[in-house]
């Protein structure tokens, strides 16, 4: 096999995709409403209606000529403007909430407190605070929530994680992640509160068993004078030595997004603009001889090694993440499971958020994961890479 040699499939056993269940008959369905109607609330709705397992009833948004254009003229689908009406509707088990991010904490804490399941867009709260509340109030209902880490769900991330997992990369040595494109500076978020969630939440659904964040630190810049940080670089210390690095630039001319994993045995190259061949799996590396091993004759040649060897490009089935996404939240609740991407996964990744903002405000220095915040901060106090909403705003956060 030559070093571009493509094959059908990557080393590892391939894993269907997750929470695909059987079509239900229709009063099995489980009944959902999706909350907000701007930019991402219709591709929830659109998928919601395509997914067998649910029955859409209701979008509610606080413009109801918006929910009305989302919806068509002839949708047998509701729209309202009052989230109390979705919530006392008994046919109602589930809410996907698609909001700014301010108005997260009081919407899904309403739609848990109502006995509804919850799909929630990312980050999943402004604090980890309030964050751990959500939680916590989900796992004392016994209700399903879930975090809408897109890129989760696409073959490409799913066939890393199965790589990764199953051991055929070996240890992982390092992560390395370049999110860059000239983008549209956001107006209440600085550029790592608006593309690191992507690489972090990759990251936290990839690691294998044992190995988790215990540092971060973060450097960024605003070269043109937005008021927030345009261009930044992450680096988390993983607690099996390694380190991942991560990317995120607003005033890049030319667009990149590629993902690298180094292993002990292979190494993953993730190129998410080359539909033709995404991933790439070499067989290439560095061998150390163990001391164990070492002999007269090998002390006096190098210790350390270079492998070169071939490079396979697996086939993936080209599917859409949030049709995934759906099939993984209707199968949770039907099997009364955690979902791959629940409460607790967007937690991690909002920890890792505050900390990258408090690394910030401290100039790079290296802060615990989780620990090591003062009490305002645990509190849940307005974070620095966000800006707080004015009380219209949040009236009008399902936009």
């Amino acid at each position: 096999m030559t070093d571009t040699e493509t094959a059908n499939e990557a080393p590892g056993e391939h894993v269907p995709t997750p929470g695909a269940p059987p079509q239900p008959a229709p009063e099995h369905r489980i009944g959902i409403a999706v909350v907000g109607a701007g930019y991402w609330g219709p591709n929830l709705v659109r998928n919601a209606q395509q997914t067998p397992a649910l029955r859409l009833h209701w979008l509610c948004d606080l413009d109801a000529a918006k929910s009305r254009r989302v919806l068509g003229e002839y949708s047998t689908v509701r729209s309202t403007t009052s989230f109390e009406e979705v919530l006392a509707d008994e046919r109602v088990a589930a809410v996907a909430v698609a909001t700014p991010a301010a108005a997260h904490y009081r919407l899904v804490r309403a739609a848990l407190e109502a006995g509804k399941h919850v799909l929630v867009e990312k980050p999943i709260t402004t604090s980890a605070a309030e964050a751990a509340e959500l939680v916590a109030l989900a796992e004392e209902r016994g209700l399903v929530l879930m975090c809408d880490h897109t890129f989760c769900y696409t073959p490409v991330v799913r066939r890393i994680r199965e790589l990764v997992h199953g051991g055929e990369i070996g240890d992982v040595q390092f992560f390395d992640s370049v999110r860059i494109n000239l983008g549209l500076v956001q107006p209440d978020v600085d550029v790592l509160w608006d593309l690191a969630p992507h690489d972090l939440s990759i990251l936290d659904f990839v690691l294998p068993p044992g190995v988790e964040p215990v540092g971060v630190s973060a450097q960024g810049a605003d070269p043109i004078g937005a008021g927030r940080a345009c261009v930044a670089y992450l680096t988390v210390r993983l607690s099996n030595g390694a380190l991942a690095h991560c990317h995120v630039n607003w005033l890049s001319p030319t667009k990149v997004r590629t993902t690298m994993i180094g292993g002990s045995r292979r190494t993953l190259v993730w190129d998410d603009l080359n539909p033709q061949a995404r991933l790439a799996v070499h067989d290439r590396g560095v061998d150390l001889t163990p001391p164990d091993e070492l002999t007269d004759a090998i002390r006096h040649r190098t210790l350390i090694s270079y492998r070169v060897g071939s490079m396979v490009a697996p086939a993936l089935v080209e599917q859409e993440a949030l049709r995934n996404v759906m099939a993984e939240f209707a199968a949770a609740i039907t099997e009364g499971r955690a979902p791959l991407t629940d409460g607790r996964s967007g937690l991690r990744v909002l920890q890792l958020l505050e900390a990258a903002s408090l690394s910030l405000e401290l100039g790079g220095a290296t802060v615990p994961v989780g620990v090591g915040l003062d009490s305002e901060l645990s509190a849940g106090r307005e974070l620095p890479g966000t800006s707080a909403m004015s009380e219209a705003q949040e009236r009008a956060a399902t936009r």
